[in-house]
């Protein structure tokens, strides 16, 4: 009698393969194309099989049974459990071994029947030279099985640090890397993509951490100039760039995008070009820490100015560096001791005046101090050793972001962390895409952009916000997703604050008067609060203080600031208790908490500023005058125009102004639109001054040879306090 080889495989659960490897084993000669076996040999190689495994199984239960007992006893200590779970992984393997047997390649004929030489089948592992990658969470099994470390040993590990764990239990990196320390291994994170929380808090620190030193490298510091609108900001960033651009390219910037770079003594620096610090304090609104170093301008012949102080104060909280630049030293009132004995009184001591604070003379007209001051920002920017990692995916930070009528939308990010390259999928707040189009601050097409680097990009499915991080993703499906999840959270979080919100935004709609119970630590913070408060004045809208104490958020002043249709200032103070807090979230009173008396003053005249009427401002686009009138229909007009200044562009309106005895406003005699331009035969947007072009005009029809065409637009700008 006969049995079928496949049947007997099927019915041991073993491949043809392994199963004719072990016949060859028991020395039972199998031809390459056989199919069938005699029944002896059939049940030879079936019991075999049976013994070998069923041995290996009735080890290993009773090694879990013995563990099971030793775990029961409370005096053993971790390094007992430890070597019982090393025996049981031991046997565990051994198993596994026996059952790799079945999958040996045929042919090997010893006629001896051959117990498996664990020793000789042992895995061996392999240290690596340079650190193991391991992700954010990872098993004990796959973690041991990445470092060489016996499962045993991490067990017993964690047993030591109070946490009982199995081989399939997931740790996370911090105590991969604890465990491997112990052990000798060195090990790096291998960082997934940020949650939508974290991508949302703007807090770019946790992303671009790096466990491992040797991979940093040093990168150019980032400064944010700011000061007073009238003391020469702008002009001394122009005459940085005009001595200082990189590759000589003064003059040849061809578009503003916020930042660009300079270099001095072989190293470059970063400069944010932005109005004021309006980017700064948007960026640090919303999280985001970008500057390593702020410059201060104060003028030498003015002295420090309410926007001065406001600046500083922002760099102060920030944390960051402050290198004073005193510009319009060339003034012949120019009194540098005067500006440094108002910086002493706002806590900014200058060096020769024994304190910490640099103040380097400048002069934006004469360069004077321009090289000093570069110098300056680089010995700044040692002493903090600002390094990042240029080998990894980018993190990025959004400086400024708008709609292109031709790139679509379009940002400015300073990459932070990593190199990013064109093409690179990307996340940037609650929006994805890939990058199409990377161009430096001169225009010029760029592949890739290493760290502390200025980038103009396109590509981005919407348009950003400031402050927004940008981050490296594998697949635009990865992008999509989580810009979605940020999405949902924006909103889920928005819903959350509306209720308060806009209940208490309503309520001083209607009465015009913003009520506030204020909670501090001391009372003389208190008193400071209460001063500060009294100094915002507007007709239309007012702040009245119903209740003030000292002391934690307590339910009866909840339940005053519920009464009165009111909300709560806690000022380095917190809730009486959790319950309070309950109570707040259920009468649906607003509690803010403040540890900088500015930031509180700045929310209270935000929200009471949201109450005006918007500003309607008329915004001057350009002039041309009527040289001739070609065509007169019925609701339109066709013209010959000369622009005189400015810009003619289509859809915009229009002034038509005749005469020049009085003002524009009392010489203007009727109203319109611009449909259409022409230059020749070409059908153009805009026409710039020094052009002549051709009209298409509807609106009112008395229009004259000679008369001014003043194209403008309306804007609603938000009244401030």
């Amino acid at each position: 009698m006969s049995t079928k080889i496949a049947d007997l495989a099927e019915k041991l659960g073993v491949s043809l393969k392994v199963l004719k490897s072990k016949l060859a084993d028991l020395g039972v000669k199998v031809a390459p194309r056989a199919r069938v076996i005699d029944d002896e040999s059939a049940a030879l190689v079936s019991a075999e099989l049976k013994k070998n495994e069923k041995k290996v199984e009735s080890t290993a239960v009773e090694k879990e049974e013995k563990v099971e007992e030793q775990l029961i006893d409370v005096e053993k200590g971790p390094e007992d459990i430890a070597g019982i779970y090393d025996e049981m992984i031991s046997e565990e393997r051994e198993r596994e071994i026996v059952k790799s047997q079945r999958k040996k390649t045929a042919g090997k004929d010893t006629g001896k029947d051959k117990k498996p030489d664990i020793k000789a089948h042992a895995p061996v592992i392999i240290q690596p030279s340079g650190p193991i990658a391991i992700p954010e969470a990872i098993s004990v099994k796959e973690f041991a099985e990445k470092t060489g470390i016996k499962v045993a040993k991490i067990i017993g590990e964690l047993m030591k640090n109070g946490i009982l764990a199995n081989i399939n239990q997931q740790i996370d990196f911090d105590t991969a890397q604890i465990i491997a320390d112990d052990m000798g291994v060195k090990v790096k994170r291998i960082r997934d993509v940020a949650g939508a929380q974290e991508l949302m808090s703007g807090d770019i620190s946790n992303l671009i951490k790096e466990d491992d030193s040797a991979s940093l490298r040093e990168r150019p510091p980032v400064v944010c100039v700011m000061g007073h609108v009238d003391h020469g900001k702008t002009k001394l960033l122009d005459a940085i760039r005009e001595t200082n651009v990189v590759a000589g390219e003064a003059g040849g910037i061809t578009q503003h995008i916020g930042a660009y770079q300079v270099e001095k003594q072989g190293k470059l620096i970063t400069f944010l070009d932005t109005p004021g610090h309006e980017a700064f304090t948007a960026m640090r609104a919303r999280g985001a820490k970008v500057t390593d170093i702020a410059i201060l301008v104060v003028a030498a012949d003015e002295g420090m100015k309410p926007q001065t102080i406001e600046a500083m104060n922002h760099a102060k909280d920030a944390n960051v560096p402050i290198i004073v630049a005193l510009n319009k030293m060339d003034k012949p009132d120019a009194n540098p001791d005067r500006v440094k004995g108002e910086l002493n009184e706002h806590g900014l001591q200058a060096e020769d005046w024994g304190g910490t604070t640099v103040v380097v003379p400048v002069s934006a007209v004469t360069k004077q101090g321009i090289d000093t001051l570069l110098e300056t920002i680089l010995v700044t920017a040692e002493l903090q050793n600002l390094k990042a990692n240029p080998d990894r995916e980018a993190i990025g930070t959004v400086i400024e972001a708008n709609l292109d009528h031709n790139l679509g939308p379009v940002a400015t990010v300073l990459v932070n962390t990593g190199t990013l390259r064109l093409s690179d999928n990307v996340i940037v707040g609650s929006t994805y895409g890939r990058i199409k189009l990377m161009r430096d601050y001169t225009g010029k097409h760029l592949q890739i952009a290493g760290p502390s680097t200025p980038v103009r990009i396109a590509g981005l499915s919407e348009t950003p916000k400031s402050g927004d991080i940008l981050q490296v993703v594998k697949d635009e499906k990865i992008g999509r997703d989580r810009a979605g999840q940020i999405k949902l959270l924006n909103k889920s979080q928005s819903d959350e604050q509306m209720s308060a919100s806009n209940q208490l935004i309503s309520l001083v709609k209607a009465e015009k008067v913003l009520k506030i119970i204020i909670k501090a630590d001391t009372k003389g913070s208190l008193e400071a609060i209460k001063q500060s408060i009294a100094k915002i004045k507007n007709e239309e809208v007012a702040v009245k203080i119903i209740h003030s104490g000292v002391g934690l958020v307590s339910d009866s002043d909840v339940m005053m600031a519920a009464a009165s249709k009111g909300m709560i200032i806690a000022f380095h103070t917190d809730f009486d208790s959790p319950n309070v807090a309950k109570t707040a979230e259920r009468e649906r009173v607003e509690v803010k908490k403040y540890t900088i008396i500015y930031d509180l003053l700045e929310n209270i005249t935000k929200i009471l500023s949201g109450l005006l009427e918007p500003e309607l401002i008329v915004v001057t686009l350009g002039r041309a005058q009527i040289k001739q009138i070609f065509l007169t229909k019925r609701k339109e007009l066709i013209l010959g125009a000369r622009v005189l200044s400015g810009k003619i562009v289509v859809k915009s309106r229009i002034r038509i102004i005749r005469g020049t005895t009085a003002t524009d406003e009392d010489n203007v005699v009727g109203k319109g639109i611009i449909d259409s331009l022409r230059k020749a035969d070409e059908q153009v947007h805009e026409m710039k001054e020094g052009n002549e072009c051709g009209i298409k005009f509807t609106g009112d029809l008395d229009v004259r040879e000679g008369d001014i065409f003043e194209a403008y637009r309306e804007e609603k700008r938000e009244r401030k306090l």
